[in-house]
């Protein structure tokens, strides 16, 4: 158990080194917070908890009032992420050709909410508005690849070819 402990407190202090260098980086403080919190998106994928704290404390800038600017931009996540993003349009094309029934059949592929990233990592899903491919309704985006014109029977596939 000490060991756990200690290898824990090693993994915290490197992870805040990270966070530090960022900060070292950006001597504006307040007036830089976005591209801080951009770097250190970056470099953890996400903006951990405890960092938001440590940026907090050593900028003098509320967590709150952090975590206020971090929900107002789509760009930043305040959970770990998956290696591929799946982005499921829900516009007004997609919806009338079966966008539901395709998120669906996701959720139930990856065993997850829409919202929410797998277990092992690999995957997260969202919802989104429009992908902008309307002639290819109904369209998901995996990472920058968009597939186009599918059906529940065979949105699965796509997830078995990525996982290889």
């Amino acid at each position: 158990m000490a060991e756990t402990n200690i290898q824990s407190a090693e993994n915290e202090a490197l992870y805040l080194s990270k966070t530090e260098d960022v900060l070292e980086k950006y001597k504006h403080g307040r007036g830089s917070l976005i591209p801080i919190l951009q770097t250190i998106q970056t470099a953890y994928g996400y903006l951990p908890e405890k960092v938001v704290d440590f940026v907090s404390e050593r900028l003098n800038i509320s967590v709150n009032e952090i975590i206020g600017v971090a929900t107002f931009y789509a760009q930043f996540h305040m959970r770990p992420r998956g290696r591929h993003i799946i982005k499921a349009c829900s516009g007004t094309a997609c919806h009338v050709k079966g966008a539901k029934q395709i998120i669906e059949k996701l959720g139930k592929k990856l065993d997850i909410p829409v919202g929410e990233t797998t277990k092992d990592t690999m995957f997260t899903l969202e919802e989104v508005a429009c992908l902008g491919a309307c002639s290819l309704a109904p369209v998901i985006m995996v990472d920058e690849d968009v597939y186009g014109q599918l059906s529940h029977n065979t949105v699965g596939n796509i997830i078995d070819e990525i996982k290889g």
